[in-house]
């Protein structure tokens, strides 16, 4: 039984190249078919994310894929130079595949360590590769303990409960302490670039619903309020929506404040006594740092939340050796019962083999005594067994020691042709 990892992430491989590598679930669909023409009997599952792109291959009884014929394969589909290709990608196998397969589940292999999204995605993956039969029995096994792992990592560390991202923070350490639901606020957002954007992710998780986007941009506007279901107002627009607004996300890249005191205090007056939350995101900052001291108004600007993220980094760094402990106690599980499994059939045809001589000479010398009363037959019987256990003991008791730091398929191919088991 064999398995391995192939691929490429964030820690080695340049954005350009993961891009080009990148599978949508349309492409990985038609990747997992591609593979099984090429490698028929290889189990595979294939992994696909803004900084990851992995193979999970496994096979019963053969070798898998080289890492220079998993290049091959992905370099034909992407239509890459598989010579590139290769200096990017790693290769890890046995046991270093299951504790990366374990870490990355657990988010202990992410960029940002602890978010919560690579679950989902190592989830889709597997489920989309078992829906096109490419899996089997040994990835169904990795993957199902993979799962149990992350599960273990987040009910027993508080790994995940540290957020150390600038959106997250934001909604969970500085929005929550204002508003106990989102999902009747109506959210403003001013700027449409990446931080924006993963804001948004963050707030529509808590339950946001009601987004209005502002850019001088429009169009580009449009394409974030699209993405999100949100409506797109015009820049010029942007002190009606302010005063209607509950929480605002600005990231312009503004050279000097959009949003001035003087015009924050006509905005104020339309909006009555209602709370405002804003997360000035942008550096040089959007909003007027005094219209944080107005009434009921909650401004925090990127470097409030990045001491904020730098507190739930020094926390989370604390967790990370539970979090190791439990990802290599659960790989020793894992790596155990794949050997016992890798076992088991010599295990069982060496009885088997052995019951049937032990029974024909049982037989044999019975016949000769047919004075023996059932008690004395019994003991005969017990010895014989006896017998047998303590003569294939050694064997067994050797192949369970080796079986325990890896799959021992020198032992096995020994035993088998020793003892004429089959295949």
């Amino acid at each position: 039984m064999n398995m391995q990892v192939v691929g490429c992430s964030h820690h080695r491989t340049p954005i350009a190249v993961r891009e080009r590598l990148a599978l949508s679930p349309e492409q990985t669909v038609a990747a997992l078919d591609g593979w099984r023409r090429v490698f028929p009997r290889v189990e595979a599952v294939l992994l696909s994310t803004c900084n990851r792109v992995e193979v999970y291959a496994a096979t019963e009884n053969q070798l898998t894929p080289t890492l220079g014929q998993v290049a091959d394969f992905l370099a034909r589909f992407h239509d890459f130079d598989p010579a590139e290709l290769s200096e990017h990608l790693y290769r890890q196998i046995g046991d270093e595949a299951i504790r990366h397969l374990f870490s990355v589940a657990s988010s202990l292999n992410s960029m940002v360590l602890g978010e919560p999204q690579i679950l989902a995605q190592v989830k889709q993956a597997y489920q989309l590769a078992a829906g096109r039969e490419s899996t089997g029995p040994l990835l169904h096994a990795a993957f199902q303990a993979a799962f149990r792992v992350a599960r273990r990592v987040a009910a027993e560390t508080a790994i995940h409960r540290q957020r150390v991202s600038i959106p997250s923070v934001a909604v969970a350490d500085f929005a929550q302490r204002i508003f106990e639901r989102f999902d009747d606020k109506h959210t403003m957002v001013i700027g449409a670039g990446e931080m924006a954007e993963e804001t948004l992710r963050y707030l529509q998780d808590e339950g946001a619903r009601r987004i209005t986007v502002v850019n001088r941009n429009f169009e580009h506007a449009a394409e974030l309020a699209h993405r999100w279901r949100g409506l797109a107002v015009p820049w010029e627009q942007l002190s009606e929506v302010l005063a209607t607004a509950d929480l605002v996300v600005s990231t312009t890249g503004a050279g000097e404040p959009v949003v001035a005191l003087e015009q924050f205090a006509r905005v104020e007056r339309a909006r009555g006594r209602r709370p405002l939350f804003i997360l000035d995101l942008a550096v040089p900052r959007d909003f007027d740092p005094a219209i944080g001291d107005r009434p009921d108004v909650y401004l925090y600007s990127i470097d409030d939340l990045q001491a904020a993220c730098e507190r739930n980094r020094l926390e989370r760094d604390k967790e990370l050796p539970a979090a190791m402990r439990i990802v290599e106690q659960e790989t020793d599980r894992f790596m155990t019962e794949l050997h016992r499994r890798a076992t088991g059939p010599v295990i069982r045809q060496l009885h088997q083999r052995w019951q049937k001589p032990k029974e024909e000479e049982l037989r044999r010398l019975l016949s000769k005594l047919p004075e023996l009363d059932d008690r004395s037959r019994e003991e005969i019987r017990r010895s014989f067994d006896r017998l047998l256990n303590k003569l294939l003991h050694p064997p067994l008791e050797s192949l369970r020691d080796e079986s325990r730091h890896g799959i021992p398929h020198v032992l096995l191919d020994a035993l088998a042709k020793l003892f004429q088991l089959k295949d």
